[in-house]
């Protein structure tokens, strides 16, 4: 997919992330409402629901033909199965506020996006692990681990960012389509017909992708192609381009043999390699788009203070303390002797 850094970069800084910050802090109606009913009561059934997937030998011939042939509809049911194996082997995090400010980070970041009509879902995990997920259909997974390491706003941005482009450029659905047209799948499907956490039976061939999928992680190519236009659409939507550059720095301090990130590591390129290619893409096309307040995660999400109310009219403001000064207005300029 063609990821033109300079062109895309289209609003100016300070004007998206104004927006944004609009949108983080005002009450959740609508869409946003609509997210965190599922969050507090139903994303458990919403991404397991009652529209079921193809079943059986259908998933096989599906995948075995082009992508192209998967609709919208079927994309986003496929995207439900696979979060629903996510959602099976870690659950939701309980801080709800948190739950509710992901969600409109991500929605106001996939509005930017080439697939702003996907209903995208955002959700953290309960995991101290350092590691992000998407599924096809517009479902996104954080971990808190991963959040609690974000130095700022930025970051986090930069993250969602890069797997909302593994969505709108149906990454999933090609690796998928190619595991079912390797052979691997029959080998795959031994002993997978399981429970999941919730209690709905999913099929064993979804089981059999969907593990396989995230225990093996996407081609590089995607992985790079990802990088390329999340920071692109991070940009457009108003942050700082350089955030995802910085998890990137953070991954490449990380030890293999560290815990918090060995599934992020071996699911993905090597961070230097990952730097390496954005350095040859972005150049220095982005750095007028740099240089805003650095937000962090703790700050957007600090209780705001309660407005003071208006003085009923031609009441006088109670005072406390001494008066308030006046204010002065500044001396006229001197006139230079001629």
């Amino acid at each position: 997919m063609p990821t033109p850094l300079i062109t895309a970069a289209r609003r100016p800084l300070a004007a998206a992330a104004c927006a944004f910050s609009v949108l983080a802090l005002a009450p959740a109606t609508g869409q946003a409402q609509n997210l965190l009913n599922m969050l507090n009561g139903g994303l458990l059934n919403a991404v397991t629901g009652t529209t079921s997937a193809p079943q059986g030998d259908d998933l096989v011939s599906l995948l075995s033909r082009s992508v192209d042939n998967i609709d919208e509809a079927r994309e986003i049911q496929i995207g439900r199965q696979l979060a629903a194996v996510l959602l099976g082997s870690k659950p939701l995090h309980p801080d709800m506020a948190l739950q509710r400010y992901v969600n409109q980070l991500g929605r106001w970041i996939s509005l930017q996006s080439e697939r702003p009509q996907l209903p995208w879902t955002f959700a953290v995990l309960d995991d101290p692990g350092y590691n992000a997920f998407a599924a096809p259909g517009g479902y996104v997974f954080v971990t808190k681990g991963l959040i609690d390491r974000c130095a700022d706003e930025a970051e986090l941005a930069g993250i969602l960012a890069h797997e909302i482009a593994h969505v709108t450029a149906r990454h999933h659905l090609h690796a998928m389509r190619k595991t079912a047209q390797s052979g691997v799948l029959t080998q795959l499907l031994a002993s997978q017909i399981k429970t999941n956490a919730v209690g709905n039976l999913v099929t064993s061939q979804f089981l059999a992708l969907g593990r396989n999928l995230y225990a093996r992680g996407l081609d590089q190519a995607d992985e790079y192609d990802a990088d390329r236009s999340g920071v692109a659409l991070a940009t457009r939507a108003g942050f700082d381009p350089y955030g995802l550059v910085a998890v990137l720095q953070q991954l490449r301090t990380a030890t293999p043999d560290n815990p918090m990130f060995s599934l992020a590591l071996a699911t993905h390129p090597p961070a230097q390699a990952r730097l390496d290619q954005l350095e040859a893409a972005m150049g220095r096309n982005l750095d007028a788009f740099t240089g805003g307040a650095a937000i962090t995660v703790a700050q957007r999400m600090a209780p705001k203070p309660a407005a003071t109310p208006l003085a009923p009219s031609g009441a006088q403001p109670a005072t406390t303390g001494a008066p308030a000064r006046k204010a002065t207005p500044p001396a006229p300029p001197k006139k230079k002797a001629s």
